[in-house]
């Protein structure tokens, strides 16, 4: 089953972005000083609404500041998504500081120069549309989905807090609170996520994706508002960042408004942008973890360093990203996979759960996981040695060809699917400008994998599983404390920054 690919902080991204993008917000605070006026132009004078017109192609253009804008028509339907991407996530974080990335984003929402705290939320409420954002390791995304006429009003918003975020010592300190005890309910009174946390952090020793997105709780303890304004000065800037604007809005119409609103924003220094590398280390045998907490049932992951995709250009590290893709979707891309069968059925039973995911791209190094929850009876190392064996099968005899088929069939569906939602045409193309990668990356890739063969599954299937890519990681279930606090409700001011 899919269902622990969310806990993994770069797989399922989309299914991410879906899940915060459900989070309707509304603000609280009083309006403070006016905005400039704002063009109240329509965003779709220019095109008649019918569902006969198709999307476009999309188009970027770059302003003298540095600022990438992506526009994405889609005529369909009189609503736009807007969402600016900030490359700047926990991965350009430093020891000391880990989860300031995140808390950065929540504090985008405490006000600017001419908005009061909350008051960037109230708005676009008024304009009748819905706003949120997320973090990971790679990027920061802010997000709102309004009214295509409303598009005027939702640009100008947006590049005003982006140039001029201005928070107070007080509203930091509320916010911490939240974020504190957001890392509580979501990481440290969820067994499973604290497993994640933890196997992150062993399997990656020097790359930055072994800090938390959401930050160790004694880093947030020490964490200060002007550590938080060092990050936005540093990072904030246009050259590090993508508008992108899908749906009923025309390329010329979104271009006009970006520059009026965002081209009088001050390019980066030189200086603003260097990132040092820090790579990471090979892996000299595998690595074990065990985190005892109160749970139920166990559960054994399994995380195997694998390449990434650096570009589209054919390479034996890009082949074998994408065949290492294939490989986790013939395991669990479907109802009835391999694993599910396998190890979920029949009286060989071994677990009431699987999963298999591929880290495809991202900008530091990828994991390839197995992950599974023993059956009644069983225990995790049956599990871990069932999961390594399905691999190690696949590596004796290949995939089938139907099974091939199946699995290609269904990324070209999920591909055209996508094309109904403005969201995930804003969320692939902001997605591939993060990686550096152009705007049809997604078609590139498709293309890409309908090619992988069986011969080319199986190779990286005897290549990528051995021990010294592997880290383990178990959960060890312990009886629940009596004494010990019931789970914490649902957090009332933890609207914004949801965390992949």
């Amino acid at each position: 089953m899919m269902m622990f690919s969310t806990l993994y902080r770069r797989a399922a991204a989309a299914l991410a972005l879906a899940a915060a993008a459900a989070l309707g917000l509304a603000g609280c605070a009083q309006s403070g000083a006016p905005l400039a006026q704002a063009d109240t132009t329509s965003a779709a004078t220019a095109q008649p609404q019918t569902a006969a017109l198709a999307s476009a192609e999309p188009q970027q253009f770059v302003l003298d500041n540095g600022l990438t804008l992506i526009v994405q028509p889609d005529h369909r339907a009189p609503t736009v998504v807007q969402m600016l991407w900030v490359r700047a996530g926990s991965m350009d974080e430093v020891d000391g500081v880990s989860g300031v990335a995140h808390m950065l984003e929540h504090m985008m929402f405490k006000g600017s120069a001419k908005l009061a705290p909350g008051e960037y939320s109230r708005r676009v409420a008024e304009m009748g549309g819905r706003d949120n954002a997320f973090t990971s390791d790679d990027m920061t995304v802010y997000f709102q989905q309004i009214p295509a006429s409303k598009l005027p009003q939702a640009m100008a918003l947006e590049a005003e807090r982006f140039a001029n975020s201005r928070f107070s010592d007080d509203e930091f300190a509320r916010e911490l609170a939240v974020v504190k005890e957001e890392r509580r309910m979501r990481t440290e009174d969820d067994p499973r996520a604290m497993l994640i946390e933890q196997l992150q952090a062993a399997a990656f020793v020097a790359s930055p994706y072994h800090r938390p997105v959401i930050g160790w709780m004694g880093d947030l303890d020490s964490l200060t508002a002007d550590d938080v304004r060092a990050f936005f000065r540093q990072w904030y800037v246009p050259a590090n960042a993508a508008l992108v604007v899908a749906g009923d809005v025309r390329p010329e119409q979104a271009l006009a408004l970006a520059r009026r609103h965002w081209g009088g924003i001050a390019p980066a220094a030189a200086r603003a942008l260097v990132r040092k590398p820090r790579p990471e280390p090979a892996q000299k045998g595998v690595r074990r973890i065990e985190v005892k907490a109160s749970a139920e049932q166990a559960m054994v992951v399994l995380a195997f360093k694998v390449p990434q995709l650096q570009g589209l250009e054919p390479s034996p590290e890009n082949d074998d990203a994408l065949a290492l893709t294939v490989l986790s979707a013939v395991l669990d891309g479907y109802s009835g996979a391999r694993l599910e069968r396998a190890l979920t059925q029949g009286k060989s039973r071994v677990a009431d759960a699987v999963s298999a995911s591929n880290g495809l791209m991202g900008r530091g190094p990828q994991l390839f996981y197995l992950s599974g929850v023993p059956a009644p009876g069983k225990t995790a190392s049956q599990v871990e040695a069932a999961l390594r064996a399905q691999v190690a099968r696949i590596a004796r005899e290949g995939v089938s060809a139907a099974e091939l088929a199946r699995v290609k069939t269904q990324w070209v569906a999920a591909k055209v699917y996508e094309r109904d939602s403005v969201m995930a045409q804003a969320y692939s193309l902001g997605g591939a400008w993060v990686q550096g990668l152009p705007l049809d990356t997604d078609e590139q890739i498709i293309a890409r994998l309908k090619q992988i063969t069986g011969a080319q599954v199986r190779a990286v299937a005897q290549k990528y599983f051995g021990d010294d890519q592997l880290t383990v990681g178990v959960l060890n279930p312990q009886p629940r404390d009596p004494n010990a606090p019931q789970p914490r409700p649902a957090l009332a001011g933890a609207r914004h920054g949801d965390t992949q």
